[in-house]
């Protein structure tokens, strides 16, 4: 049984189910008081309110942040979308979660994919289809300039390629390792390489489906 609002209130949830929805977080409490023609105090009554009807819930008793709930008390499915950058075409020398121009975006669920200035990257090419990315698909990637043996990481190489392959450090070079038997492992100089991010999980691209 759907729990029943007052006009104000429903009005209050409908604004914010429709940002949250827009920009895959809650709106101030100075953005909501502007959009309802109301004080501050309004809106924490409102809140308060709902909080009470178990319609959204508040990370602690002061916290700014809220999230909608469903009928089942749980966080509403609209509170998981998050918007990342796609990369484009790639700035020699700059961190990748650093430039300014993008080549679209991508919509994520936050509940899996956690962390500041995440970015996604189309991959081209069949040399990680072993750890099943294949051509098309979209990485998506936590910002790193550093990476551990074995982790899968986005690399700019001399500064102008962007690559996707298993990271290694040896002694006296880097190696870049394809999973993919009709490739060969590439070495490189330190100052050839410049690990941009790691890879935290992949998206199948338009023609496949959506990857575990």
């Amino acid at each position: 049984m759907q729990t029943e609002l007052t006009p104000k209130q429903q009005r209050f949830f409908n604004y914010l189910e429709r940002e949250i929805i827009r920009t895959g977080k809650a709106p101030s409490l100075r953005q909501s008081a502007d959009e309802m023609g109301v004080s501050h105090a309004a809106i924490s009554q409102l809140i308060t309110a709902l909080e009470k009807k178990e319609i959204l819930k508040r990370d602690g008793r002061y916290s700014r942040t809220i999230h909608l709930l469903n009928p089942i008390r749980k966080t509403a499915g609209i509170m998981r979308w998050r918007e990342i950058p796609i990369v484009g075409e790639i700035a020699a020398g700059l961190p990748l979660y650093a430039q300014q121009e993008w080549g679209g975006s991508v919509v994520i669920d936050s509940t899996l994919y956690r962390g500041p200035n995440l970015f996604a990257l189309w991959v081209k090419g069949e040399s990680m289809r072993d750890a099943a990315i294949l051509d098309g698909d979209l990485v998506i990637c936590e910002p790193r300039q550093f990476a551990e043996d074995g982790e899968i990481v986005v690399a700019l190489i001399n500064q102008e390629e962007a690559t996707v392959k298993r990271f290694f450090r040896r002694k006296r070079y880097i190696e870049l390792r394809p999973e993919n038997p009709a490739y060969k492992p590439v070495r490189y100089d330190f100052n050839e390489i410049l690990v941009q991010g790691k890879v935290i999980g992949v998206q199948r691209g338009p023609e496949g489906v959506d990857k575990v």
